[in-house]
């Protein structure tokens, strides 16, 4: 009896051993088959340099592929589509010796109302030989002051839903063995639209691709023997007109910068009427022009009432040493409403005159 209730106890304990092996082992190999699934290797996706953060793979619609980033995303405060993307800021100024880098931020906004796949290129920037055009970029051709090789993102390709922005580092690393001057281009960021949806864009052939894009300039100087020269060289109206009917006056400024980097000039323009008091005073900000070409700042001025001869003057600082240029000419507005009616009244003054010079004779006559 004794040996019967021990072998009831050893049979009783196999089969408890065996059901917690057939339940805990698939438990056991099925967790560790997940955990094996959601491993991923984030070496393959990040270099070992780039600042450790999650590292972001986001789809491109229209099976355009996967795209890997770890640029910080943000929502936009307010999310209505304005069929646009913003890039900011426009413009950064550096100034980096031969072999030194500099990282600065850029902010991009997707509110076109739908995801879109953004890409980065970088272009090399020209002024404009006769100031017709601020800045000229060049495509694949390479400048004078060439930068394009210089700009670097992590990351060339992302995909940003509506309603968000993003920050991206972007680097800029002058050689070591690069020469004193300036060095310009722009880093563009643009998105390529769905031919399928270019139906709706005016002026767009069905079946077309449009290619958006946003510039960054960047202007960058390399300290050393460098040549700062510049000079104003025109100063009139816009259209060259001297005569006017009535405003605003469009006021015309050419520059040419003949140095080897960029300069802001800087000023203001006075305009005085014919007996020499000042009706007029226009500020002007500090504007770019880039090494050897031209560039015309346009200013318009009105005031409520014109009439007569005025003179304009312009004093612009060259943006360097303190130079200051100083140009004037003269312009008239006649408007024809005013001068019309001074006219007839100056007629019919005289017809009166006229008329009682004629009574008061021939009552004397008489």
């Amino acid at each position: 009896m004794k040996l019967l209730s021990t072998y009831t106890t050893i049979l009783l304990t196999s089969l408890l051993i065996s059901a917690v092996t057939l339940i805990v082992f698939p438990v056991s190999v099925l967790a560790q088959g997940e955990a094996s699934l959601g491993i991923v290797d984030v070496s393959d996706l990040v270099s070992a340099t780039e600042v450790p953060q999650t590292v972001v793979a986001t789809e491109a619609v229209g099976g355009g592929g996967t795209y890997y980033d770890n640029y910080p995303r943000e929502t936009l405060p307010g999310q209505e589509v304005q069929s646009d993307f913003v890039v900011g800021p426009g413009k950064f100024e550096l100034e980096l010796a031969p072999g030194e880098s500099e990282t600065v931020e850029i902010i991009i906004s997707n509110r076109m109302g739908q995801g879109e796949l953004f890409e980065f290129q970088t272009e090399d920037a020209v002024g404009s030989k006769d100031g017709s055009a601020a800045v000229s970029l060049l495509g694949e051709r390479t400048g004078p002051y060439s930068l394009k090789d210089f700009i670097s993102v992590p990351y060339e390709k992302f995909y940003l839903e509506h309603g968000q922005r993003v920050r991206v580092p972007v680097t800029v690393a002058i050689p070591a063995d690069a020469e004193p001057g300036g060095w310009y281009g722009s880093l563009l960021t643009l998105i390529t639209s769905d031919p399928n949806q270019s139906a709706g864009v005016t002026g767009a052939k069905p079946g077309s691709t449009i290619i958006s894009r946003i510039g960054t300039l960047f202007f960058v100087t390399s300290p050393g023997n460098i040549n700062r020269e510049g000079s104003l060289i025109d100063f009139s109206t816009l259209s060259g007109k001297r005569v006017f009917l009535d405003g605003p006056i469009d006021l015309g400024l050419t520059y040419e910068n003949t140095g080897s980097v960029h300069l802001s000039p800087y000023g203001r323009i006075t305009i005085t009427n014919i007996i020499g008091e000042e009706v007029g005073l226009v500020d002007m900000q500090p504007w770019f022009i880039l090494p050897k070409s031209l560039r015309t700042k346009e200013v318009s001025w009105d005031r409520e009432f014109l009439i007569g001869r005025y003179q304009a003057t312009v004093e612009l600082n060259r943006g360097y040493d303190d130079i200051v240029d100083e140009m004037t000419f003269t312009f008239w507005v006649l408007p024809w409403k005013i001068m019309l009616v001074a006219f007839a009244a100056t007629f019919i003054f005289f017809l009166i005159l006229r008329f009682i010079f004629t009574r008061f004779e021939f009552k004397r006559k008489n």
